[in-house]
């Protein structure tokens, strides 16, 4: 295998070597680095002190050459290309079950409606101890995924553990063909609002967002909001088809421009719209990325829509997938997007990007304005500036620590296995003694977390000690650290609210699915609370979008 690298590695620096007929500067360069990289390789595989894996080190080499790029030119493996596909399609063959790591222990944190999991009595809470003979415990989380996966129609058993059984139960399953949806939940608010959360721009996204709201008409919506909130993108394709499914035919949605000119092209609507007058609001935050901007950025060219929420992610470019040898695929960027207007809403300057990504300030410098159908002025720079800002809010530090460590998730199963069936989860609410009961609950289990302040404090201590003044500030830092110790100990009451809105999410979770915990988060979210106030105000609606 290392002798058929090396050889295909010098075959591939013979032909550039020797394909060009007018060799340039750039084509003499491009030979030269991959005779190096050859000779390098062979020498690396002849005389490293321990043997090498010829394909991880050819792969880190080529990440690290693609990262020099961008963060969205990528090299897919033969072995992962089937999981590059799968989540391009939200489609593989499973028992319709999602399982996640929490501490040591592998839990099934979703079911997927009328999928075999459902079926054959899986739950989710339910902790896999084995799949068919192989031991959990022994996998990785990749392994587990890949047992679990198979051709349709073939079998796979799980031996799980259940609160409240006391031997571990063993169930069966007929693989099925899984069937994500873009579009996992789509239905009424208050006052006539229609409601559609898209989460992916996968191949049929527009048609699920065209279906639904079709059903929410028909149901009365008078208006409606679209949310795009953590949607990273995907098909350019289907955002062109969505921004159809509000605006006429004929208008331009997206314009790409790349090095080679052929290829430059404008997308167009090419259908008459399902609705282009019904009053509209599109939900962004800075997860909102690539075709979630094109989207919203182009309802916000033509007001369309009022866009509220938070400056969105700030990803403006295009990527192609091409076919590599032995299998293999390279997804290269190979063009920015623009709105109608314009814009191109990839961040211009990278020293700004925050720490998962997204766009953090952008000086007033390198902005640009542009002008919208109705005259008001939007800009470029990076990211879709929202028309009516909502400012994003982190989870505090003991919320974020139960989250992670399971104890929201363990006391949901607890919950679901000591409490009758919900009527209804838009209504549901903890009560102050049923939120006594968690925090009672919480102190059985040996939970700690450190703070923020807790890390600011042990480093403040370790410069007082480095610079000598320890001794004289010890009593007033061992004091401080008592007393936050002691405010800890009130935290699950200081931080209800936040810590009560995820308990009531995920014990949703367990009689509604995926409907139950989207269902009785509206009650806390201020984004689609301040939607349905513009949407219901005709005057305001109207003035922020420059309408006469």
């Amino acid at each position: 295998m290392k002798k058929r690298i090396f050889i295909g590695l010098m075959l591939i620096t013979a032909l550039i070597a020797f394909s060009f007929t007018a060799p340039t500067d750039r084509y003499f360069e491009i030979a030269k680095n991959l005779d190096i990289f050859a000779t390098l390789f062979k020498e690396v595989n002849s005389l490293y002190v321990d043997d090498v894996n010829p394909n991880k080190l050819i792969k880190t080499g080529i990440d690290g050459m693609l990262e020099s790029l961008d963060p969205y030119t990528n090299y897919i493996p033969e072995d992962m290309v089937e999981d590059f596909k799968r989540m391009n399609t939200l489609q593989y063959d499973g028992i319709g079950a999602t399982l996640s790591r929490l501490n040591s222990r592998t839990v099934v944190t979703m079911i997927f409606e009328n999928y075999p999991a459902q079926k054959a009595g899986l739950k989710i809470g339910d902790e896999i101890l084995k799949i068919d003979n192989a031991e959990v415990s022994k996998l990785t989380i990749e392994q587990e995924d890949q047992l679990l996966k198979g051709q349709v129609g073939t079998s796979v058993s799980l031996t799980i553990k259940r609160m409240g059984v006391e031997q571990p139960l063993k169930l069966n399953f007929k693989r099925e063909k899984i069937k994500g949806s873009n579009v996992p939940y789509s239905g009424m608010l208050e006052n006539n609002i229609g409601y559609i959360q898209l989460l992916e721009f996968t191949m049929d996204a527009s048609k699920e967002v065209k279906n639904a709201l079709t059903t929410l008409k028909k149901n009365g919506a008078r208006a409606v909001i679209l949310d795009v909130r953590g949607n990273p993108g995907g098909l350019l394709t289907e955002a062109v088809n969505i921004c159809n499914i509000f605006i006429p035919r004929g208008k331009l949605v997206v314009s790409t421009k790349g090095k080679i000119p052929e290829q430059n092209h404008n997308y167009e609507t090419l259908d008459d719209a399902v609705d282009s007058d019904i009053p509209m609001a599109v939900l962004i935050n800075r997860g909102s990325a690539s075709a979630s901007e094109i989207v919203a950025g182009t309802l916000q060219d033509y007001d369309r829509a009022v866009v509220i929420g938070e400056k969105s992610y700030g990803k403006g470019l295009v990527q192609v997938s091409r076919l590599l040898s032995y299998n293999a695929q390279l997804k290269v960027t190979t063009a920015k997007y623009y709105t109608p207007t314009g814009r191109c809403i990839q961040v211009l300057d990278y020293s700004h990007r925050r720490n998962d990504g997204s766009v953090g300030t952008i000086p007033d410098s390198i902005k640009q304005p542009f002008k919208t159908t109705s005259g008001r002025t939007v800009y470029d720079g990076g990211g879709i500036d929202p028309d009516v800002k909502i400012p994003h809010v982190d989870l505090h530090a003991v919320a974020q620590k139960l989250y992670e460590s399971g104890s929201i998730f363990d006391y949901a199963t607890v919950y679901a296995l000591t409490h009758s069936p919900l009527p209804n989860p838009r209504s549901f609410t903890l009560s102050n003694d049923e939120y006594s009961q968690f925090t009672a609950w919480m102190k059985t289990r040996k939970f700690t977390y450190t703070s923020n302040f807790d890390k600011q404090l042990q480093i403040v201590n370790q410069e007082a000690k480095r610079e000598k003044y320890y001794a004289d500030v010890k009593a007033q830092l061992d004091l401080i650290g008592t007393k936050v110790e002691e405010s800890k100990k009130n935290e699950l009451q200081l931080y209800k609210d936040e810590v009560k809105q995820m308990l009531e999410e995920d014990i949703a979770s367990r009689y509604y699915l995926e409907k139950g915990s989207i269902e009785v988060g509206f009650k806390y979210d201020q984004e689609i609370k301040k939607a349905s106030e513009v949407l219901l105000n005709t005057i305001q609606y109207k003035k922020i979008l420059n309408l006469k």
